[in-house]
């Protein structure tokens, strides 16, 4: 696939000494959704604005479908929509007005076919006279996706877009950001949500303290730092994990009625049948047996806790 957005060496330091990144290297493909996942700090919304041209960055390139976001602002930024954290609009004016002016922002004639389309889209077109100040949280949360919408974007930033909605109205968002995708959009995300990212990516990305710890197709990501783990239901509770069972590394869940082994599915040797047999050996009896793969979560929390030149 084609790259339609390129980040080379992109580093940022304030004048406060502060590094919020450290040479970040990502390409992004047309027409994918990339989740952006990271701790809070970890350089996310740097990142997003540094493409958005909010933020200038003290090293480094960002290239838009060919433009280069500092000399070519204008043309790189026209093909950008950004939906932020944090409300930026009149609350004075109506949901249309909003939208319209966005539209005019960047050089975009009428068109209220779009207007119309995007609002409806988003469950607003009956609110579309109704002042912002006027709406719910969720609703003022659309707004904003409504506005980044509105000059018709190759690209589209969501800087943690269902922090604090509702969960139908997150349903609603991923249904969205689908559709957009079908029609051609990119769609780049920063969320803390890992089911989110688990629902919709194509791709996840994972930094921390500026560095970008890995880029990973998002199946391929699971299958390679993924772990399965093996819960052992014992017969009797036990107080701590028995002797003799050093060589598996395992723990105690459940108060005590349970033993954990976590293992690496896709390793030659997983250690399964011959920690069946040390426990039979020992007379360790048991009543189940219950396997389960890492999610997301599992995985995103081991790489934020590992250094980088271990999880590359």
């Amino acid at each position: 696939m084609n790259a339609i957005l390129s980040v080379a060496g992109l580093g940022k330091t304030y004048d406060s000494g502060l590094t919020a990144l450290d040479h970040v290297d990502l390409d992004i493909n047309k027409g994918e959704i990339f989740a952006l996942l990271g701790p809070n700090g970890a350089g996310k919304t740097t990142l997003i604005s540094i493409i958005c041209g909010i933020v200038t960055p003290t090293a480094g390139t960002v290239t838009v479908a060919g433009h280069d976001a500092i000399r070519d602002y204008r043309a790189a930024r026209s093909m950008i929509g950004l939906v932020p954290q944090e409300m930026a609009a009149d609350m004075f004016v109506t949901v249309q007005a909003a939208v319209r002016f966005s539209r005019r922002l960047f050089g975009k004639g009428p068109n209220e076919a779009h207007i119309e389309e995007v609002l409806k889209d988003l469950s607003l077109w009956d609110k579309r006279k109704s002042q912002i100040r006027e709406l719910s949280g969720g609703m003022k949360r659309r707004v904003l996706i409504a506005k980044a919408l509105a000059h018709e974007p190759d690209i589209l930033f969501l800087d943690e877009p269902t922090a604090g909605v509702d969960v139908e109205l997150r349903r609603d968002m991923w249904k969205l950001v689908h559709k957009l995708r079908d029609k051609g959009t990119t769609i780049i995300l920063t969320t803390h949500y890992i089911e989110e990212a688990e629902e919709m990516a194509d791709r996840v990305g994972v930094i921390n303290k500026g560095q970008l710890l890995i880029v990973e197709e998002k199946t391929a990501l699971m299958k390679k730092l993924g772990k399965r783990q093996m819960l052992i239901t014992l017969q009797d509770p036990a107080d701590a994990v028995p002797p003799g069972l050093d060589d598996w590394q395992l723990e105690l869940a459940d108060d005590g009625t349970k033993l954990r082994y976590v293992f690496d599915a896709q390793a030659e040797h997983t250690g399964i049948p011959s920690l069946l047999r040390k426990l039979a050996e020992l007379g360790i009896g048991f009543k189940d047996l219950e396997t389960s793969k890492s999610s997301l979560e599992d995985i995103f929390v081991d790489l934020v806790h590992t250094p980088k030149e271990q999880a590359a």
